[in-house]
Protein backbone atom coordinates (compact mmCIF):
# COMPACT_ATOMS: atom_id res chain seq x y z
CA UNK A 1 0.00 0.00 0.00
CA UNK A 2 2.99 2.34 0.47
CA UNK A 3 3.54 2.14 -3.28
CA UNK A 4 0.01 3.39 -3.90
CA UNK A 5 -0.16 6.93 -2.56
CA UNK A 6 -3.87 7.31 -3.23
CA UNK A 7 -4.77 4.15 -1.28
CA UNK A 8 -2.51 5.23 1.56
CA UNK A 9 -4.28 8.59 1.71
CA UNK A 10 -7.63 6.76 1.65
CA UNK A 11 -6.55 4.58 4.58
CA UNK A 12 -5.46 7.70 6.44
CA UNK A 13 -8.87 9.29 5.75
CA UNK A 14 -10.68 6.23 7.14
CA UNK A 15 -8.55 6.17 10.28
CA UNK A 16 -9.09 9.91 10.74
CA UNK A 17 -12.86 9.59 10.40
CA UNK A 18 -12.92 6.66 12.83
CA UNK A 19 -10.75 8.62 15.27
CA UNK A 20 -13.04 11.66 15.07
CA UNK A 21 -16.10 9.46 15.60
CA UNK A 22 -14.59 7.80 18.68
CA UNK A 23 -13.46 11.14 20.11
CA UNK A 24 -16.65 13.01 19.21
CA UNK A 25 -17.37 14.21 22.78
CA UNK A 26 -13.88 15.72 22.93
CA UNK A 27 -13.60 17.00 19.35
CA UNK A 28 -17.05 18.47 18.69
CA UNK A 29 -17.02 22.13 19.78
CA UNK A 30 -20.79 22.32 20.44
CA UNK A 31 -23.69 20.14 21.45
CA UNK A 32 -24.84 18.66 18.11
CA UNK A 33 -28.54 18.67 19.02
CA UNK A 34 -28.82 21.96 20.90
CA UNK A 35 -30.71 24.58 18.84
CA UNK A 36 -29.57 28.21 18.96
CA UNK A 37 -32.33 30.44 17.57
CA UNK A 38 -30.06 33.48 17.37
CA UNK A 39 -27.47 31.66 15.22
CA UNK A 40 -29.61 30.08 12.52
CA UNK A 41 -28.27 29.76 8.97
CA UNK A 42 -24.89 31.31 9.68
CA UNK A 43 -22.33 30.89 6.91
CA UNK A 44 -19.00 29.20 7.65
CA UNK A 45 -16.80 31.44 9.78
CA UNK A 46 -14.45 31.53 12.75
CA UNK A 47 -17.18 30.76 15.28
CA UNK A 48 -18.78 27.98 13.26
CA UNK A 49 -16.25 26.56 10.81
CA UNK A 50 -18.88 24.76 8.70
CA UNK A 51 -21.77 27.10 9.44
CA UNK A 52 -25.05 26.35 11.19
CA UNK A 53 -28.31 24.77 10.07
CA UNK A 54 -31.89 26.04 10.15
CA UNK A 55 -32.06 25.51 13.92
CA UNK A 56 -28.73 27.15 14.68
CA UNK A 57 -26.95 23.84 15.36
CA UNK A 58 -23.24 23.71 14.58
CA UNK A 59 -22.64 21.75 11.36
CA UNK A 60 -19.14 20.58 12.30
CA UNK A 61 -20.33 19.10 15.58
CA UNK A 62 -23.23 17.34 13.89
CA UNK A 63 -21.03 15.88 11.14
CA UNK A 64 -18.54 14.53 13.70
CA UNK A 65 -21.30 12.93 15.78
CA UNK A 66 -23.04 11.63 12.67
CA UNK A 67 -19.87 9.72 11.76
CA UNK A 68 -20.52 7.54 14.82
CA UNK A 69 -23.98 6.62 13.60
CA UNK A 70 -23.09 5.97 9.96
CA UNK A 71 -19.96 3.95 10.72
CA UNK A 72 -21.64 1.93 13.46
CA UNK A 73 -24.67 1.04 11.32
CA UNK A 74 -22.48 0.16 8.34
CA UNK A 75 -20.12 -1.94 10.46
CA UNK A 76 -22.96 -3.79 12.20
CA UNK A 77 -24.73 -4.50 8.90
CA UNK A 78 -21.52 -5.69 7.25
CA UNK A 79 -20.65 -7.95 10.21
CA UNK A 80 -24.14 -9.46 10.25
CA UNK A 81 -24.18 -10.05 6.50
CA UNK A 82 -20.63 -11.44 6.54
CA UNK A 83 -21.39 -13.92 9.33
CA UNK A 84 -24.63 -15.13 7.77
CA UNK A 85 -23.20 -15.28 4.26
CA UNK A 86 -20.12 -17.21 5.39
CA UNK A 87 -22.18 -19.85 7.18
CA UNK A 88 -24.68 -20.29 4.34
CA UNK A 89 -22.03 -20.22 1.61
CA UNK A 90 -19.76 -22.67 3.42
CA UNK A 91 -22.57 -25.17 3.97
CA UNK A 92 -23.86 -24.83 0.42
CA UNK A 93 -20.40 -25.17 -1.15
CA UNK A 94 -19.24 -28.11 0.95
CA UNK A 95 -22.45 -30.11 1.29
CA UNK A 96 -23.88 -29.53 -2.19
CA UNK A 97 -27.07 -31.34 -3.18
CA UNK A 98 -30.32 -30.22 -1.56
CA UNK A 99 -28.61 -27.83 0.87
CA UNK A 100 -26.91 -26.06 -2.03
CA UNK A 101 -30.15 -25.85 -4.01
CA UNK A 102 -32.16 -24.42 -1.11
CA UNK A 103 -29.52 -21.84 -0.16
CA UNK A 104 -28.90 -20.68 -3.71
CA UNK A 105 -32.60 -20.38 -4.54
CA UNK A 106 -33.01 -18.24 -1.41
CA UNK A 107 -30.10 -16.10 -2.56
CA UNK A 108 -31.59 -15.80 -6.05
CA UNK A 109 -34.89 -14.65 -4.51
CA UNK A 110 -33.18 -11.86 -2.57
CA UNK A 111 -31.11 -10.82 -5.57
CA UNK A 112 -34.25 -10.59 -7.72
CA UNK A 113 -34.96 -7.26 -5.98
CA UNK A 114 -32.72 -4.22 -6.44
CA UNK A 115 -30.73 -3.90 -3.22
CA UNK A 116 -31.81 -0.37 -2.34
CA UNK A 117 -35.47 -1.02 -3.19
CA UNK A 118 -35.42 -4.10 -0.95
CA UNK A 119 -33.85 -2.10 1.88
CA UNK A 120 -36.54 0.56 1.43
CA UNK A 121 -39.30 -2.05 1.60
CA UNK A 122 -37.92 -3.67 4.74
CA UNK A 123 -37.47 -0.40 6.63
CA UNK A 124 -40.89 0.85 5.50
CA UNK A 125 -42.55 -2.37 6.71
CA UNK A 126 -40.56 -2.94 9.91
CA UNK A 127 -40.06 0.69 10.91
CA UNK A 128 -37.04 2.96 10.65
CA UNK A 129 -35.44 2.12 13.99
CA UNK A 130 -31.67 1.84 13.85
CA UNK A 131 -31.79 -1.95 14.38
CA UNK A 132 -34.21 -2.33 11.46
CA UNK A 133 -31.95 -0.28 9.20
CA UNK A 134 -29.02 -2.55 10.12
CA UNK A 135 -31.04 -5.69 9.37
CA UNK A 136 -32.35 -4.30 6.09
CA UNK A 137 -28.85 -3.47 4.82
CA UNK A 138 -27.50 -6.81 6.04
CA UNK A 139 -30.17 -8.76 4.17
CA UNK A 140 -29.26 -7.04 0.90
CA UNK A 141 -25.58 -7.94 1.40
CA UNK A 142 -25.98 -11.59 2.44
CA UNK A 143 -26.20 -12.93 -1.16
CA UNK A 144 -22.86 -11.34 -2.06
CA UNK A 145 -20.96 -13.16 0.67
CA UNK A 146 -22.93 -16.38 0.24
CA UNK A 147 -22.10 -16.67 -3.46
CA UNK A 148 -18.48 -15.67 -2.90
CA UNK A 149 -17.88 -18.17 -0.07
CA UNK A 150 -19.69 -20.92 -1.96
CA UNK A 151 -17.47 -20.50 -5.01
CA UNK A 152 -14.35 -20.51 -2.86
CA UNK A 153 -15.56 -23.54 -0.90
CA UNK A 154 -16.14 -25.49 -4.12
CA UNK A 155 -12.48 -24.88 -4.91
CA UNK A 156 -10.84 -25.55 -1.55
CA UNK A 157 -12.86 -28.66 -0.68
CA UNK A 158 -10.95 -30.53 -3.39
CA UNK A 159 -7.53 -29.47 -2.11
CA UNK A 160 -5.13 -31.99 -0.57
CA UNK A 161 -5.34 -30.52 2.93
CA UNK A 162 -9.14 -30.91 2.83
CA UNK A 163 -8.75 -34.58 1.92
CA UNK A 164 -6.18 -34.99 4.69
CA UNK A 165 -8.57 -33.45 7.23
CA UNK A 166 -11.27 -35.91 6.20
CA UNK A 167 -8.85 -38.85 6.26
CA UNK A 168 -7.77 -38.31 9.87
CA UNK A 169 -11.40 -38.38 10.99
CA UNK A 170 -12.30 -34.72 11.62
CA UNK A 171 -15.98 -33.99 11.95
CA UNK A 172 -17.62 -32.27 9.02
CA UNK A 173 -18.29 -29.13 11.05
CA UNK A 174 -14.63 -28.85 12.02
CA UNK A 175 -13.50 -29.42 8.44
CA UNK A 176 -15.77 -26.67 7.14
CA UNK A 177 -15.25 -23.99 9.77
CA UNK A 178 -11.68 -24.64 10.95
CA UNK A 179 -9.84 -26.06 7.94
CA UNK A 180 -11.58 -24.73 4.83
CA UNK A 181 -13.42 -21.50 5.67
CA UNK A 182 -10.31 -19.55 6.83
CA UNK A 183 -8.74 -20.22 3.42
CA UNK A 184 -11.75 -18.59 1.73
CA UNK A 185 -11.33 -15.26 3.53
CA UNK A 186 -8.96 -13.17 1.32
CA UNK A 187 -11.59 -12.26 -1.33
CA UNK A 188 -14.19 -11.86 1.42
CA UNK A 189 -12.04 -9.26 3.21
CA UNK A 190 -11.86 -7.25 0.01
CA UNK A 191 -15.61 -7.52 -0.52
CA UNK A 192 -16.34 -6.51 3.07
CA UNK A 193 -14.21 -3.37 2.69
CA UNK A 194 -16.06 -2.40 -0.48
CA UNK A 195 -19.40 -3.26 1.13
CA UNK A 196 -18.69 -0.87 4.00
CA UNK A 197 -18.75 2.00 1.53
CA UNK A 198 -21.97 0.78 -0.02
CA UNK A 199 -23.54 0.32 3.43
CA UNK A 200 -22.70 3.90 4.39
CA UNK A 201 -24.18 5.09 1.12
CA UNK A 202 -27.35 3.05 1.75
CA UNK A 203 -27.75 4.40 5.29
CA UNK A 204 -27.40 7.95 4.01
CA UNK A 205 -29.80 7.34 1.12
CA UNK A 206 -32.45 5.80 3.39
CA UNK A 207 -32.14 8.70 5.81
CA UNK A 208 -32.29 11.20 2.93
CA UNK A 209 -35.72 9.92 1.87
CA UNK A 210 -36.95 9.63 5.47
CA UNK A 211 -36.70 5.86 5.95
CA UNK A 212 -33.40 5.72 7.85
CA UNK A 213 -32.07 7.41 10.97
CA UNK A 214 -34.56 10.00 12.13
CA UNK A 215 -33.98 13.56 13.37
CA UNK A 216 -32.93 15.01 15.75
CA UNK A 217 -30.19 12.34 15.77
CA UNK A 218 -27.26 13.50 13.66
CA UNK A 219 -26.82 11.50 10.43
CA UNK A 220 -25.17 12.55 7.18
CA UNK A 221 -28.04 11.64 4.86
CA UNK A 222 -30.67 13.28 7.05
CA UNK A 223 -28.52 16.41 7.30
CA UNK A 224 -28.18 16.55 3.53
CA UNK A 225 -31.95 16.18 3.20
CA UNK A 226 -32.52 19.10 5.57
CA UNK A 227 -30.21 21.31 3.54
CA UNK A 228 -31.34 20.29 0.04
CA UNK A 229 -34.22 22.75 -0.08
CA UNK A 230 -32.00 25.65 1.01
CA UNK A 231 -29.51 25.44 -1.85
CA UNK A 232 -31.58 27.71 -4.09
CA UNK A 233 -31.79 30.37 -1.37
CA UNK A 234 -28.01 30.46 -0.99
CA UNK A 235 -27.44 28.40 2.19
CA UNK A 236 -25.23 25.90 0.33
CA UNK A 237 -23.18 24.78 3.35
CA UNK A 238 -26.10 22.92 4.97
CA UNK A 239 -26.12 20.41 2.10
CA UNK A 240 -22.51 20.53 0.91
CA UNK A 241 -20.55 19.43 3.97
CA UNK A 242 -22.63 16.35 4.90
CA UNK A 243 -22.52 15.36 1.23
CA UNK A 244 -18.74 15.72 1.19
CA UNK A 245 -18.49 13.56 4.32
CA UNK A 246 -20.46 10.80 2.58
CA UNK A 247 -18.43 11.09 -0.61
CA UNK A 248 -15.02 11.08 1.07
CA UNK A 249 -15.85 8.13 3.34
CA UNK A 250 -17.33 5.95 0.59
CA UNK A 251 -14.50 6.80 -1.81
CA UNK A 252 -11.89 5.99 0.84
CA UNK A 253 -13.37 2.55 1.53
CA UNK A 254 -13.53 1.80 -2.19
CA UNK A 255 -9.90 2.80 -2.74
CA UNK A 256 -8.72 0.72 0.23
CA UNK A 257 -10.77 -2.23 -1.05
CA UNK A 258 -9.11 -1.99 -4.46
CA UNK A 259 -5.69 -1.86 -2.81
CA UNK A 260 -6.48 -4.92 -0.65
CA UNK A 261 -7.56 -6.80 -3.75
CA UNK A 262 -4.18 -6.12 -5.35
CA UNK A 263 -2.42 -7.06 -2.12
CA UNK A 264 -4.25 -10.33 -1.42
CA UNK A 265 -4.47 -11.64 -4.99
CA UNK A 266 -1.10 -13.11 -6.09
CA UNK A 267 -2.08 -12.72 -9.75
CA UNK A 268 -2.34 -8.96 -9.27
CA UNK A 269 1.22 -8.95 -7.92
CA UNK A 270 2.57 -10.80 -10.94
CA UNK A 271 3.13 -14.05 -9.01
CA UNK A 272 2.38 -17.21 -10.96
Amino acid sequence: MRRNTLSLLALGAILTIIGLALAAPLVAPYDPDAPQAEETLQAPGWRHWLGTDIYGRDQLSRIVWAARVDLLVALAATAMALTTGCVLGALAGYRGGLVDQVVMRLVDTIMAFPAFILAMGITAAAGNATANVVVAIAITHVPIYTRLIRSEMLRVREMEYAEAARTVGNRQRRIIFFHLLPNCFPPVIVQATLAMGFAILTVAALSFIGLGIQPPQSEWGAMAAEGASYIVSGEWWIFLFPGLAIMVTVLAFNLVGDSLRDLLDPRMRGVA
